[in-house]
Parts: C-alpha cells; structure tokens; sequence
C-alpha cells in the first residue's frame, strides 16, 4: 500500500474516535497528526512509523469498548466487561454508571463497557425497565436482539421473549427505534409500543396508567407489593379507606407514598433492609 493510501485509511480510521468528540476536534487532532507522521520534509519512506501510529489508534478505539473485526474500518461493539443478572424471583433494581435506573426482571440480564459514562450503551435479555438520566451529548442506546433504541432522558421497557419477538413501550419522552439491516426508523410517543417479531415492526397504542377507581386503600397497598416489593402496613383503621387515583404503571414508588402520605396525613417509613413501608 502506497504513502497516500495509508494516508486514507488512518484518516478514516480517526474519524471514527468516540462520540464525545466534536467533528472540528477530530479534524484539529489530525492535522496535527499529519503535519508530524505525513510531513512534506521527510525524504525517506518508514512503514513502521505508520503502523506504529494505526496501533496506538487501534488500542485508544479499544479503550472506548469499540474494537475491529478483520476489516480495520469494521467496527463492533463490546459490552461485555459489565454483566448484572437478576436470578432472583423479584424486581432487581440498578443504578447505572451515569446515574440512569433500571427495574431488572426476573431472569433478565444487561450488558455494558467501563467508559459508560461517554458510551451510554447497554444490552438486554429479558425485560428490563429504564429510567434514563438527560445528557445531550451522549444518546443513550440499548440493544436487544436486532433492534436498537436510542433516547436522551426518558421511562421505557424493553423486552424480549423466547421467540425473539422485542417489545419496547414508552412511558415517558420520546425514543427512536431502529432495526438491524433496516433503513427506516421509528419515533415513539407516550403511550406507543413498538415490536418486531419475524422481520416485522408494528407500533401501537398501549394503556401507561392504572386506574384505582373508589378502590379500598389496602388495595393499593397490594399492589405496591406486588409490583414494587415493598411490603406497606397500613393503621387497621385505614384499611377501608377508598382512594380514587391514576398512576403511571412505571411510577417511582418515592411519588405513590408521598401521594399516599398527603392524602391522608399520615407519615410514613421506609426500611430498605427489610424491603418495607410502614405508615402511622
């Protein structure tokens, strides 16, 4: 291969640094990359100062969780230096790197490289329910099976059953959804679903809320254990107390006791320990 090819191939090759850089310091790094490994001044023509410099490429894109397969322009990502599996029989709940939550269901697992903090890039198998922290500048993706989300700040699960069929259902914010091999992408609201089964994707509407229409108090507290597993104790006197409420079915536990809490004027405990709530 000739000096000027080389040329191109390592130019393309740093082009391909992680996202966190801007294009213009991309282009501002190479030229001074340039100016030293492809000067006008050098007479000689030293091959190995060129693969010496696409090897320190090479090992900084591994750094990243990227890594080349046999082309040097084929890139794949690798996010198996983090694995968190939930072999329990409840909710397990996951506070990522960069501060995003996960409800991980039974029998489920993710995936992630080290450098999440500027590669928001998680893989699962399973079911898992995702509260994503805001940041502009690093879009959070997850991979499951063929399909890819991708989102800024929002509330989603994404799930995969033994048929590989994915369902991903948006609670809150906006995701965009994207196929493996598939140009088109789709946008989703709060309250749309999508899924791909058999080289299919269907968007549709679903219900995000649950409704407790003049429901006994104790009631509720049912279904914070079985859907949170916090077990609630209630005063006896308040067991038939009728609450009539609309909540998001993927609301924070934290904003249903405080609602419980006000609605009532009642205080209340949480022993995290013990996994349970306690109000007088």
């Amino acid at each position: 291969m000739d000096e000027k090819k080389i040329e191109e191939e390592l130019k393309k090759i740093w082009g391909e640094t992680p996202i966190s850089h801007s294009d213009s310091e991309k282009e501002l790094s190479w030229q001074e990359f340039q100016s030293k490994a492809f000067s006008s001044k050098k007479k000689k023509f030293k091959p190995w100062r060129y693969y010496a410099a696409a090897a320190v490429l090479i090992f900084a894109l591994v750094g990243t969780g990227l890594y080349f397969n046999n082309s040097p322009l084929s890139t794949e990502i690798k996010l198996t230096e983090n694995v968190i599996e939930n072999t329990t029989s409840i909710v397990k709940y996951v506070a990522l790197p960069d501060s995003s939550n996960v409800a991980l269901s039974p029998n489920s697992k993710i995936s992630y490289a080290n450098n999440f903090a500027v590669n928001r890039k998680v893989e699962v198998n399973g079911e898992a329910y995702f509260k994503v922290k805001k940041d502009k500048k690093h879009p959070f993706q997850v991979f499951c099976n063929e399909t890819t989300t991708t989102v800024l700040g929002t509330s989603f699960t994404v799930a995969e059953n033994n048929r590989k069929e994915v369902t991903v259902a948006l609670y809150e914010g906006s995701v965009e959804m994207t196929v493996k091999d598939q140009n088109k992408s789709w946008i989703l609201k709060p309250g749309e679903k999508f899924t791909y089964y058999n080289k299919i994707a269907l968007v549709a509407d679903f219900s995000r809320f649950i409704d407790f229409e003049n429901e006994k108090l104790s009631v509720l507290s049912t279904y914070i254990e079985t859907n949170y597993g916090y077990h609630v104790t209630i005063p006896q006197e308040y067991y038939n107390q009728r609450i009539t409420v609309r909540i998001n079915k993927k609301e924070d536990l934290k904003t249903i006791i405080q609602l419980i809490s006000e609605m009532y004027n009642l205080n209340y405990e949480v022993n995290e320990n013990l996994k349970q709530i306690t109000f007088q």
